[in-house]
């Protein structure tokens, strides 16, 4: 018998539910909620393994089922709840600035120029302009952002 077979005939309770105290610690380490599902699966294996007396084999077969079963139905259950927030424009900076009115950095000519955004300028796109009139954010194409004149 070789040593890794040796082992896996000795799998236990206790191998089980140390191996979920080592996904819960990772999961903790990293990013996102991925190790969580192979650490409730491991301690529900060692749960089974202390009341039951189950070949090593089936344990290692019960072990993927589970974290193929929990990882699942985790992504279909999380891809439903939708994070609302107080800001959901946090990440697109661009959409942010629609609607609003900036004073022209650079001339607007042959349909691109700047407009200063706090501390830092955006490239616009819009009819031409001199330097110093007022633009309305009319919308947004990555960084680039869409302007018109701004009304009187």
């Amino acid at each position: 018998m070789s040593p890794l077979t040796s082992y896996l005939a000795d799998l236990g309770a206790w191998n089980w539910l140390i191996l979920a105290g080592v996904f819960f610690s990772l999961e903790l380490l990293a990013p996102g909620i991925f190790f969580i599902w192979f650490g409730i699966s491991a301690a529900a294996v060692g749960a089974l393994a202390l009341s039951l007396d189950i070949a090593w084999q089936w344990q290692l077969v019960t072990f993927a089922l589970l974290s193929l079963v929990s990882v699942i139905a985790a992504k279909i259950y999380l891809r439903g709840q939708a994070t609302e927030t107080d800001r959901p424009l946090l990440n697109k900076r661009a959409q942010q600035h629609i609607g609003r009115s900036y004073v022209l950095e650079e001339a607007i000519e042959n349909g691109r120029g700047k407009i200063r955004v706090g501390d830092s300028l955006w490239r616009v796109e819009g009819p031409d302009r001199p330097k110093g009139e007022r633009v309305v954010v009319t919308g947004a194409d990555g960084t680039v952002l869409h302007v018109e004149p701004a009304e009187a």
